[in-house]
Parts: C-alpha cells; structure tokens; sequence
C-alpha cells in the first residue's frame, strides 16, 4: 500500500458565494484562472456543474471539457437534495420523493451543456442521501462525491453504499468519495464542522491546511488504508466577492470567512497547495478516473 495521496480537486460551479448571490462572476471570471493554473500545474479537476449554470454558460462548459477536465454535475439549481446536515434558514430540502425527478432534470441540462452524459455528482453542501444515491444509480453514475466525512466520520476512504443507507457499504455500483476532514482534531462545532477544512487555504495559507493534510494521511495509513484527499473549491473563490449583496427583498450578508481573501490570494495559495499536494508525490484523478481504479472496484 502506498503513502502517497491520491487527489481528487472539485470545483463546484453555482452562483456566486455559494448561490447566497444571484451572480455568475465566480464562472465568468474564475475559470481562465483555474484553467491557466491548473494547465501550468498539469493536474485535472472535475467541475460539477449545476443544470441551470451548464445552461446558461454552455461555452465555459465546452472550455473546460477541451482542457481536459471532467464536467459533472451538481444539482439544477443549487438545491438542498439530500439530507441537511444543518439548517439554513429559507434553504428547505427537497422531498425524498421529488429527487429522482429533480437530477434527472438536472442530468439532462448539463448533458445538453456538454454534449454528452455526465456520471459524477456531488450534493450541494455536501448534503446527500440514500434517496440521492439511488437516483444516481438508476442514472448510470459512477460517483458521487457528496459524503461528509467532517459530520458522520465513519468513511475514510472511497466505497460502495447501500441502497437502504448510504453512509453503510453495500451493494451499489456507484462509488462514493468522502470528502477530506482532519479526523485527528478535536472537534468544537455541535457538527464537527471544524474537521473541514475548507476555506482555510484562503483564510489562513495553504501551508495551514497541508498541516492538515499530513494530519489526515498518517491517521489512515496508520490504520492501513490509502489516503485519498477529496476538495471542494468554487470558482467564486478566486474572484473578489462583495461582502454583502441586495438581494430581491433584502441584503444578505455571509459570515466574514465566506468571502474572506476571494481573489488573487487565494489563487496564490491554491498554486502553492497544488504544489505541496505534488511535493509530497500526490497522483491526481477525476472522479470518473477514481471510480475506475481497481481498488475500488466492486466486488463480484
């Protein structure tokens, strides 16, 4: 078993601040960014979009698609699909029932985007479910990338979920990949949200978070699993961002570390944590290339 990490980088593409505002400047303006670092770096991503954001930028979709990444897709419009693990107030999930409909709806947006199917997914915040992964396998995914490893904890490292839960192994084809926490911390947060990293890189460096990482990789290991570091980043991170925005009837004003250092900081410290990642003999996969690795392969 080797220790070196095997990287998935997500790149979530909604709105702006996590489709708290109703921009797109995150999508329009990011993505050469990301395009021309990543490109530099040599590394791949898989961008999952949502329906609404494949349809209204099917050019940025098709750009990314000839650099080589994965598109994927991440809901129709940023909704609450899944369980949430947390409230937001006005953010209401959808019912168990309306969620088969919902990324089928989804499914289709982006493969009209993109000119062909797209097979991972990822729940937006993270918020997935049984009723999720179900759907997803009806639609021939081959991975979701929606576990929070922060708030269940018991998933270091990708599997096959239940159809009956999908935070148990079982008999699914679907592989899921749990996204990276520091499970070594003691956690503060009534949902252990401080095991997540994200947005540290940009708040703090990306030195902070490779602590973190080097953390994470010698409590698997040490328990002889491989290390397999999940990301989610979004393109409205490397764009500066307003501290607050009117929206409709009212303003909405995020917490400070949302938006903190969005734009040219983070896109430095990204390129420095994409060089840590290789300094410490990373490989990276999209999720589709991760679903193909024989070690995840399921069984019979």
């Amino acid at each position: 078993m080797s220790d070196k990490p095997t990287v998935v980088l997500g790149l979530d593409y909604e709105t702006d601040v996590g489709s708290f505002y109703y921009t797109y400047n995150g999508v329009e303006q990011g993505t050469p960014l990301l395009l021309d670092l990543l490109s530099r770096k040599g590394v791949h991503a898989t961008f999952f979009f949502t329906g609404a954001c494949a349809r209204k930028f099917p050019d940025i979709v098709a750009t990314i698609h000839r650099a080589g990444h994965e598109i994927g897709n991440h809901s129709l419009f940023h909704e609450t699909v899944g369980d949430p693990l947390f409230e937001i107030p006005g953010v209401v999930p959808l019912l168990a029932e309306e969620v088969g409909f919902r990324l089928r709806k989804a499914h289709e947006w982006v493969s009209e985007a993109a000119g062909f199917e797209p097979v991972s997914f990822r729940s937006p915040r993270l918020f997935g479910s049984t009723a999720v992964c179900n759907a997803l396998e009806e639609l021939g995914y081959v991975a979701d990338a929606s576990y929070p490893m922060y708030f269940y904890r018991e998933r270091l490292v990708p599997y096959h979920p239940s159809r009956e839960d999908w935070t148990k192994e079982g008999d699914l084809r679907l592989l899921e990949i749990p996204n990276f926490a520091d499970m070594t911390m003691e956690s503060h947060d009534p949902y252990g949200r401080d095991r997540d990293q994200w947005p540290l890189f940009r708040t703090e460096s990306a030195a902070a978070l490779l602590i973190h990482i080097d953390n994470f990789c010698e409590y698997v290991t040490t328990r002889g699993l491989p290390p397999v570091l999940c990301f989610y980043f979004h393109p409205w991170e490397f764009v500066e961002q307003p501290e607050k925005m009117h929206v409709g009837e009212g303003w909405v004003v995020p917490d400070p570390f949302i938006v903190k250092n969005c734009g040219p900081y983070a896109l430095e410290q990204f390129g420095l944590l994409l060089d840590g990642l290789v300094a410490r003999g990373a490989t990276f996969a999209t999720c589709r290339e991760l679903a193909a690795d024989p070690r995840w392969a399921k069984a019979g």
